[in-house]
């Protein structure tokens, strides 16, 4: 994957740092108060433990499916075939570890920072827990098992997530004739409310089919309130990456939804 993807990671990088000031200067320029500089900052430590996490473990990650694929009674070749095969796959896969990440409380305690946002901008998309790359492998098992190769499935997981960060904005509205196939920001939007009607809801990564195939499937009706159902946590990183963590020893349950 370092081979495939490692010459374009500063070209992406600074890709996204320009789409990042470019909405941050929408954002003023309209009084839309989306950026708070305390958040943002908070954002950006919590993205530089994530990416060390990142660094560490996908290795480790690797590993995991090439151990389960091991196990597969057929391989797929690399191909095209193979590559769109792996995309659907963990497409399909990332809905139902998206869902039990928001249903059960000990995946919940690992994904809880990523809502604890009280705004919605692109610095908000890497809110990331730094351990959760020690559980996402085991959620794309299946794929291993059904022999689809390894290093496909880890690049359609990154590619997945990169995605998503486009997601998480204001800045566009609803798009026509797209809405409820695909992933839009509008929906994603939905999926970081807090309120009643749109918690628990748009757990697609790129794909809306799996969210209305399953009834969890909502357009934004109303105005989006972000944040948790508790309220604000803080915005130390320390305290946000752990407090999930605490609430799990605790025996709290309070997931959203």
């Amino acid at each position: 994957m370092k081979h495939l993807l490692g010459p374009y990671r500063v070209w992406v990088f600074l890709f996204l740092i320009i789409l990042i000031v470019v909405e941050a200067i929408w954002s003023w320029r309209r009084d839309r108060e989306n950026y708070d500089l305390k958040e943002s900052l908070t954002n950006t430590s919590i993205l530089a433990g994530y990416i060390t996490s990142k660094i560490v473990t996908a290795a480790y990650q690797l590993a995991i499916l090439t151990f389960f694929s091991s196990f597969a009674f057929y391989h797929f070749q690399p191909g095209i075939s193979a590559i769109i095969l792996s995309f659907l796959a963990t497409d399909f896969l990332y809905y139902w570890y998206h869902r039990a990440s928001h249903t059960i409380q000990f995946f919940w305690a690992f994904h809880v920072v990523h809502h604890s946002s009280t705004s919605m901008n692109l610095t908000a998309a890497y809110r990331i827990n730094w351990f959760s790359a020690f559980i996402t492998p085991y959620f794309f098992i299946p794929a291993a098992l059904l022999g689809l190769p390894p290093l496909y499935i880890a690049i359609s997981v990154s590619l997945n997530l990169l995605y998503q960060f486009f997601m998480h904005t204001e800045a566009v509205g609803k798009i026509p004739l797209i809405e409820g196939i695909i992933d839009t920001p509008s929906a994603h939007r939905v999926h970081h409310g807090s309120n009643a009607a749109y918690i628990d809801k748009n757990y697609g990564g790129v794909f809306m089919i799996w969210d209305r195939l399953f009834g969890t499937y909502q357009p934004e009706t109303e105005p989006v309130k972000y944040g948790i159902t508790t309220g604000f946590v803080s915005y130390n990183p320390f305290k946000l990456i752990f407090h999930g963590f605490g609430d799990l020893v605790k025996g709290k349950i309070n997931y959203k939804g």
